[in-house]
């Protein structure tokens, strides 16, 4: 499940960095696009953002998986021990 927050990051991020190339761009080249640099980095700091709590998310919920699947080996371990006849 992380990895779909991991890909989302990488989008927004992606998307992110071409907002802010075309802050950097000549209004001529965007004719029907505002030409108004501050909106585009605007929308390349709200998808910046974005990703970055995007990634933080998938962090995390890749920290639980591993903290889940480290208390289940260790219950099953236990209950082996349990079960295994004392000699």
């Amino acid at each position: 499940m992380s990895r779909n927050f991991y890909i989302l990051a990488a989008t927004l991020g992606l998307f992110a960095v071409l907002s802010m190339g075309m802050s950097l761009v000549p209004s001529s080249f965007q004719p029907g696009l505002p030409a108004n640099g501050s909106l585009w980095r605007t929308v390349s700091l709200v998808l910046l953002l974005a990703g970055l709590a995007s990634a933080l998310i998938g962090v995390l919920s890749h920290l639980f998986e591993q903290v889940d699947r480290h208390s289940e080996e260790t219950r099953q371990a236990a209950r082996r021990q349990r079960r295994k006849p004392h000699e």
